[in-house]
């Protein structure tokens, strides 16, 4: 059969959480059924790194679908014309967009629908076209696939779709991310901090990542501790809104905070086992791929206990409340201060972090794809 795949976000050196599970589940399945041919579709020049095995056929259609009106057009008008072209059996979306002006059965990955509880936290126009057009997308889906059990639910009750249509497909974590030796550590901490334990966070500086709530507790935390120790932030400053950049700049203690931008997945992995804990306290999360990546990496966590965060840390993080400053400053304070529930954590995560693998991811993707073939294989006869 013929599956066409949206590709969009498939672009070297720039994955997020979404392109990392497009990523590393296409990957799998392409290489997995060699008896289908694949379509990807991208919206500019293409690496050649992400046509994955033979039956991996690309094509660039534009314009490049990055603002609202080229969102309009290469869902509603390129994609399409180009689904007329290849006439597949299928189309996979594992962005959440989908076309509406298509009639070719479509099965589509809706990650969290954070946008419906913090509309502000996005541009208006970018707000306004995923709230009009999600609930469209879901109905249109044929089925739809989701990374937690939190977000299932979401869809369910915002949107009205019926749970039997939907299916839980978690992320996992790359095999690059392992625990490191000390003396690895040490390097990496002499090369980021002169040597001195870090906090680290990992993501888009985004206003749902709760970095001002961040910010003050680190703050909070280094005026109880005045030993040397410092907090990591990795990621991109695309979201670097004005309240964020306000709590940063009055910050007593901002010159510990470290700012690396977006780095490669190598050091990545470097950066976050060498830490003391993984500070992710998003008051929103369709799934939080860091925290499997922490686990993999023998590296404690200090998570959220809000949306699907609980979810996928289990018992094997501290959980707090992402609003409340006094909560997130004592779990970096219990981390810093005592080894043995270090110790406790990390035996906990490694636990814990069985439970996701992207082997697992493709395996129930391809279970949702399949189940759709069925039917049109059950129509068809």
């Amino acid at each position: 059969m013929k599956i066409a795949v949206n590709t969009r976000l498939l672009l070297r050196d720039r994955l997020d959480g979404i392109g990392w599970f497009t990523c590393e589940s296409l990957r799998r399945i392409t290489r997995q059924h060699p008896e289908h041919d694949f379509y990807f579709l991208f919206d500019r020049p293409y690496d050649d790194a992400f046509l994955f095995a033979p039956n991996v056929k690309p094509l660039v259609i534009g314009p490049p679908a990055r603002h609202v009106l080229l969102y309009l057009i290469w869902f509603e008008i390129s994609v399409p014309m180009a689904l007329r072209r290849i006439k597949p059996d299928l189309f996979l979306s594992p962005d959440g967009f989908l076309s509406l002006s298509t009639r070719v059965p479509s099965v589509d990955v809706m990650h969290d629908l954070n946008f419906e509880y913090y509309p502000g936290d996005l541009p208006r126009e970018v707000s306004w076209y995923y709230r009009h057009f999600f609930p469209r997308f879901a109905r249109k889906a044929r089925r739809i696939a989701t990374v937690s059990n939190y977000s299932k639910k979401d869809i369910v009750n915002l949107y009205r779709i019926a749970p039997e249509r939907i299916d839980v497909v978690y992320n996992g974590a790359h095999e690059i991310f392992r625990p490191l030796e000390e003396t690895e550590k040490a390097h990496v901490r002499s090369k980021y901090t002169g040597g001195a334990p870090y906090f680290i966070f990992i993501g888009a500086l985004h206003p749902r990542k709760n970095l001002s709530s961040l910010f003050r507790a680190f703050d909070l935390f280094r005026t109880h501790h005045h030993a040397d120790c410092k907090l990591l932030m990795v990621g991109s400053r695309m979201w670097w809104t004005r309240s964020i950049r306000d709590t940063y700049e009055s910050m007593e203690h901002r010159d510990d905070v470290i700012f690396t931008g977006r780095i490669p997945m190598e050091e990545l992995h470097r950066v976050l086992a060498s830490a003391l804990a993984l500070t992710y306290v998003s008051y929103f999360e369709g799934f939080g791929i860091p925290v499997v990546e922490a686990f993999a990496c023998n590296t404690p966590v200090i998570a959220s206990n809000l949306t699907s965060l609980p979810e996928v840390a289990g018992d094997a993080a501290l959980l707090v409340d992402p609003f409340s400053i006094e909560q997130i400053a004592e779990a970096m304070d219990r981390v810093f201060t005592d080894e043995s529930l270090r110790n406790r954590m990390i035996a906990l995560g490694q636990e814990q972090g069985k439970k996701f693998s992207w082997d697992q991811t493709a395996s129930s993707l391809w279970d949702t794809i399949g189940k759709v073939l069925q039917e049109i294989q059950h129509q068809t006869t």
